[in-house]
């Protein structure tokens, strides 16, 4: 059974900045505290069709492939090559304009764990929780990043740094 995670934030960053930011499909090691390098894989540098083979800090790696993007809008993309006792992963980032200096980022994520029933257990119990604290700090590290232009390395910002950039 598929597990489904949706988590969506709205920063005090303009999209144009975070589009610009996510744009560059080989630059998520910029705000993504877990991934180390995140080069380009293939010919196509941009937009649909693009490869990404993210390298986390742990030694472990996956490729992301963009399967459906909508310029300044946002992209879907299916993951590969996961060392995770996972049949399939998908991942989708939006970014949506509420004002010009607001926008809402909303990030989402569907899997099915490998194992039967006792893969969905453990994707309820111990995937999905985990999953969703990661999306969350990736969506606020994205904001931080694109607001002052620092590298988010396996240092985090601190919680008060990141809670500027919030709206409630």
């Amino acid at each position: 059974m598929k597990h489904e995670i949706k988590k969506i934030l709205k920063v005090n960053v303009p999209i144009n900045k975070i589009w610009e930011v996510l744009e560059d499909f080989s630059s998520v090691e910029r705000y993504a505290s877990t991934i180390k390098t995140s080069p380009i894989v293939g010919d196509k540098l941009s937009g649909l069709g693009t490869k990404r083979l993210c390298t986390f800090y742990d030694g472990t790696s996956l490729v992301e492939e963009i399967v459906d993007y909508q310029e300044g809008e946002g992209f879907r993309m299916k993951l590969s090559d996961f060392s995770y006792p996972l049949k399939y992963m998908n991942a989708e980032m939006r970014v949506k304009e509420i004002d010009s200096k607001i926008t809402e980022l909303s990030i989402s994520s569907d899997f099915v764990v490998k194992g039967g029933p006792f893969g969905w257990l453990m994707g309820f119990f111990i995937m999905r929780p985990m999953m969703k604290g990661v999306l969350e700090k990736q969506m606020k590290c994205l904001a931080y990043h694109c607001a002052t232009g620092k590298r988010i390395d396996k240092e985090l910002p601190t919680d008060t740094e990141l809670n500027q950039l919030l709206l409630t």
